[in-house]
């Protein structure tokens, strides 16, 4: 099979160690993974999200790096106490 692009936002929250990644989310295109950052960077308990891209062969489960998508959303709030 060939490889195929995924679209992925990817939100952050504080934790007692610092900053940890949360659940990504799949997404239908860019624009999508850009938007759906937007809503997650501002949820109650989030530090920020990223909007990313990358590609892969879904039959051999093997993905290239991801790479950010032109526009990357994060939010940091209270990083610093």
């Amino acid at each position: 099979m060939s490889e195929v692009p995924y679209f992925v936002a990817l939100p952050f929250v504080a934790g007692e160690d610092g900053v940890l990644a949360g659940e990504p989310t799949e997404c239908f295109n860019s624009n999508a993974a850009v938007m759906r950052a937007e809503r997650l960077a501002r949820k109650e308990g989030r530090v920020g999200a990223v909007a990313f891209s990358r590609t892969g062969d879904p039959a051999t489960r093997v993905f290239s790096g991801a790479w950010p998508v032109p526009m990357i959303v994060a939010t940091a709030r209270n990083l610093c106490g």
